[in-house]
């Protein structure tokens, strides 16, 4: 036995290089394997796997996925829906606002609902509503005597047949075009001419505040 085996607290001599006999050698690994900057045995590598072994779970990513994709899709339908109904309520509200239209009825209106508007009547003004079940034309016009004469005339009846202060247009039709039919403190007038379908039915409403230029309001009613 040598004297270094018998003294083993004793330094061990150095090589001619300056390393320790048992050390590294040049880009070769330290003792039991391990290299430098290497992974210690049983430890996990840089961006590996968390402790405990395998990659984290990804079941809260499928689930937000699933979610989503259940969500958009009803979140479209409910959009969609709010549309629709909002699109169906401005479209019904811009046919109210609309109105009356100034002007003369067409020739062709005049003729199938039977509303002869005289000639050189003032304030003239219309409105045509349709449907499957009825179709009516709103009519209004302020003229003279002779001009309210002919007009009965040639609907068939005459001015005794208005029942003073009777007013036979409805509320809901007067409604439907803005017409204050029916209001206390003015000169009403009205009949009712009922014919054979398909013929129209009239109602009509004069005001005669001022009997040299009565006005007029009509509402003829077809059903096809």
């Amino acid at each position: 036995m040598t004297a270094a085996e018998q003294r083993p607290g004793a330094p061990m001599p150095l090589a001619a290089d300056g390393r320790h006999p048992d050390g590294p050698t040049p880009g070769g690994s330290t003792p039991g394997g391990s290299t430098p900057g290497g992974s210690t045995p049983g430890g996990s590598m840089s961006g590996g796997s968390t402790p405990g072994g395998g990659r984290p779970s990804r079941r809260w990513l499928k689930a937000v996925i699933v979610s989503l994709l259940i969500a958009i899709p009803a979140g479209y339908l409910v959009i969609s829906a709010i549309q629709s109904r909002n699109g169906g309520e401005d479209k019904a509200a811009a046919a109210s606002a609309k109105g009356l239209e100034a002007g003369y009825p067409t020739r062709v209106q005049r003729r199938i609902y039977d509303v002869p508007v005289p000639p050189y009547s003032k304030k003239v003004a219309f409105y045509e509503t349709n449907s499957w079940k009825v179709s009516s034309l709103y009519v209004q016009f302020v003229t003279d005597r002779d001009g309210l004469d002919s007009f009965l005339h040639r609907i068939g009846t005459g001015r005794s047949a208005l029942d003073k202060g009777k007013v036979t247009i409805t509320g809901d039709q007067a409604k439907k075009v803005g017409w204050q039919v029916g209001e206390a403190g003015h000169d009403w007038a009205g009949m009712e001419l009922k014919q054979k379908d398909p013929q129209p039915k009239l109602r009509i409403t004069v005001k005669f505040d001022n009997p040299a230029h009565p006005k007029v309001y009509v509402v003829s009613t077809v059903t096809p």
